[in-house]
């Protein structure tokens, strides 16, 4: 490992140079690249040059303690106590650094809700995961775009297809995937009994035109006068787009925007993140059948957490972790859950690294 960490911190003396030099912002693709690199790379040659320094801080004690003045002996003695704990820690902390990085960690994200078993019930709920989503994005200084929503007659939403663009979007939220479950009584519900519904969630990683080839011969394109509420909110010409990618029987519909253009933007944005979603089940499909088991599948038909109201908790089923704080989560208070997935994995991660 160590051998390695000596080659990445060559390497970032070597970007501290090329980025030196006033001829590389001639080459604004080769500055770009470069910069990249070297902020890709900061945080681990960071924590590599603390742990060489308390290694040989640890040493230069170890040297004292040997001393012949009492005194010199008993404050290399503490050095040594307080120096030793940390090591081990910052030598976890570098080989989390150097796992292999999902190249779609810093993407933005497609979010789609839709409300499942439970009638009305479950679509009150998928608009309170969209709020708890939209809060954590807030805070997170994210910005949060809807591109398409279907709403219930009793005010949740059926659907909600929104784009999340900020830092790293995808590396925080990717393990959201799945099933999530709720458990309460429903305002409608006169014999206060408890009801259980279910949502799904999809992260996808919004996908560049670069990243998905979709050829226009393989595109069915349909538009259509935009259904509304009444009175003015009715669309008035055919704005609304549908877009079919013949080859996968995919159909994206959007019709939130005035504008057909933009309704067809926001339909091939959609689409370009699904199609990517399917090649990357794929491959993890693949790698998953040849070493037996898959870290993070995502797997929507998964239920992956309960919301229990009764009780004020919530359960994620993954890592079995439960938190007393359902007000909190629901308000966008979801870093402890966050966390603890991302640490998870990690750590299933690490496991099979040195399994390998």
């Amino acid at each position: 490992m160590f051998r390695k960490l000596d080659e990445i911190e060559e390497t970032f003396i070597d970007l501290e140079k090329e980025l030196s030099q006033p001829e590389i912002f001639n080459d604004q693709e080769r500055y770009r690249n470069a910069t990249k690199s070297h902020a890709d790379l900061g945080e681990i040659v960071r924590v590599y040059r603390e742990y060489k320094q308390l290694s040989q801080d640890l040493e230069d004690n170890r040297e004292l303690a040997r001393d012949e003045d009492a005194d010199i002996r008993e404050m290399a003695k503490l050095e040594i106590a307080e120096i030793e704990p940390k090591l081990p820690e910052l030598e976890e902390q570098l080989k989390l650094l150097m796992l292999p990085k999902d190249p779609l960690d810093d993407k933005n994200i497609i979010l789609e809700i839709r409300a499942g078993t439970g009638g009305d019930e479950a679509a009150l709920f998928a608009a309170d995961l969209f709020r708890m989503y939209s809060r954590f994005a807030e805070e997170n200084g994210w910005k949060v775009e809807v591109m398409s929503e279907s709403e219930s007659g009793a005010g949740g939403l059926k659907e909600v297809i929104a784009n999340i663009s900020g830092d790293k979007v995808y590396s925080k939220l990717k393990y959201e995937s799945g099933t999530h479950r709720v458990q309460r009584v429903p305002a409608t519900e006169s014999q206060g009994r408890i009801h259980t519904s279910a949502c799904t969630v999809a992260i996808l990683p919004e996908a560049e035109e670069v990243d998905v080839n979709i050829r226009n011969e393989d595109l069915r394109i349909d538009v259509f006068r935009a259904s509304g509420p009444g009175g003015q909110s009715v669309n008035t010409t055919d704005s609304a787009v549908r877009i079919t990618h013949v080859p996968t029987g995919l159909v994206v519909s959007c019709q939130d925007e005035k504008s057909q253009l933009k309704n067809k933007v926001k339909a091939m944005k959609v689409l370009r993140s699904r199609l990517l979603q399917a090649e990357q089940e794929k491959a993890h499909a693949e790698e998953a059948a040849a070493r037996k088991s898959q870290v993070g599948s995502g797997d929507r038909s998964e239920r992956i957490r309960t919301y229990n109201f009764p009780q004020g908790r919530v359960t994620d089923h993954r890592i079995n972790l439960t938190l007393y704080k359902l007000d909190q989560v629901m308000e966008g208070d979801i870093n402890e859950l966050i966390d603890s997935l991302i640490a998870h994995y990690q750590s299933e991660a690490l496991q099979q690294q040195a399994e390998q």
